[in-house]
């Protein structure tokens, strides 16, 4: 065992494993392309070494901030925090640290596509559940920095994305198979800020539902429509609306679990039985939807954290043998859903 000294530097370790310096730093640093004995060799000498890089010169030496950031409505939209342990789990086995910001308004979210996009700040950026407009992604590409776009799309970016309207008629389709005729949607605002410029899963889940009550041959009622700001509360109160009115429907598909959790609520303060009065349908599939028995969409929630941080890791990983200035250039990658059916779901019942 060689001593262990304030004084071991990274050439000890490179000579030590008997490579390069550059080896040793890409090691380091993540970088995935250093594979084999050379980088089995760097981490027995770094182990024998004891040897602790100093990150402050690190940093400086790299011109890197060893920092990434996920831009996310983190605090009222469950999914994103199921899409955030994905991130996490595939960052923190990396020599990146991560650092999330909630967005909540429009001018939050301007604010952090403006303030973090420098190479001072960070590295690199996921950005979930907010589409960046044509603007936002000139400025991303000016930047130098790499960007990736979770539940979220722009041509110019890569993205990882599920099939929203395909997930919209899946959960439409599964009303209508079961018997239910008169099935209302409720959503977000879709003239909102942050629903337009935002990830438009509502319009795509809303295309998905119309396309399954043409299909068939069923109309497109207005009166079965609702939309509100994304809450429990709220959407409870819209469910009220609808399930009060004079020819209720007999299932709901509402386009979030929170929404679809506001329904059941709903339901039981009417003194309605589920599935046996009101079928309800949710979508995310998050971890409560399960407890709570919830029929519902399931868009791989942490799948499609862990692809947007895998994507991200690969922009900023060029491999050893590559040419300089050569990285991974992905481009859009959709994620299957699926429907699940639990608890929430039957035939309607007859009515006299």
């Amino acid at each position: 065992m060689q001593p262990i000294t304030r004084s071991t530097t990274i050439r000890d370790v490179a000579r030590l494993a008997g490579v390069s310096v550059a080896t040793v730093s890409r090691v380091l640093n993540g970088n995935h392309g250093v594979r084999g004995p050379a980088r089995q060799a760097v981490e027995r000498a770094i182990k024998t070494l004891n040897f602790e890089p100093n990150q402050t010169a690190r940093r400086l030496s790299l011109g890197k901030t060893f920092t990434l950031a996920a831009i996310a409505p983190f605090f009222y939209r469950a999914s994103s925090v199921e899409r955030l342990r994905g991130l996490e789990s595939v960052f923190s086995t990396s020599a990146y640290d991560l650092v999330v910001y909630n967005v909540e308004t429009i001018e939050t979210r301007d604010r952090y596509f403006s303030e973090l996009l420098r190479p001072d700040r960070v590295d690199g950026v996921v950005v979930i559940s907010l589409s960046p407009d044509d603007a936002h992604a000139e400025a991303f590409e000016r930047s130098g920095l790499p960007v990736v776009l979770v539940d979220a799309v722009h041509p110019r970016l890569p993205s990882v994305h599920e099939d929203s309207a395909l997930g919209g008629y899946l959960a439409t389709r599964h009303l209508i198979e079961l018997g239910h005729r008169r099935i209302a949607f409720i959503c977000d605002e879709l003239n909102a800020p942050l629903s337009i410029i935002g990830s438009n899963a509502n319009i795509n889940r809303l295309a998905g539902y119309r396309r399954a009550l043409s299909e068939a041959g069923l109309p497109l009622d207005p009166a079965l429509f609702r939309e509100g700001p994304h809450s429990k509360r709220l959407a409870r109160g819209l469910a009220r609306e609808l399930l009060t009115s004079p020819n209720p429907p007999t299932a709901i598909f509402a386009v979030s679990d929170t929404h679809a959790m506001g329904v059941l609520d709903a339901a039981r303060d009417l003194n309605l039985r589920v599935p046996g009065d009101l079928s309800v349908v949710g979508y995310d599939d998050v971890e409560v939807a399960e407890y709570i028995g919830l029929t519902t969409i399931n868009q791989s929630l942490e799948k499609s954290g862990r692809r947007g941080a895998e994507l991200l890791l690969g922009l900023l990983d060029t491999p050893v043998d590559a040419p300089t200035g050569e990285s991974v250039q992905p481009g859009s990658e959709s994620i299957e859903v699926t429907l699940v059916v639990r608890g929430t779901t039957g035939a309607p019942l007859q009515r006299g």
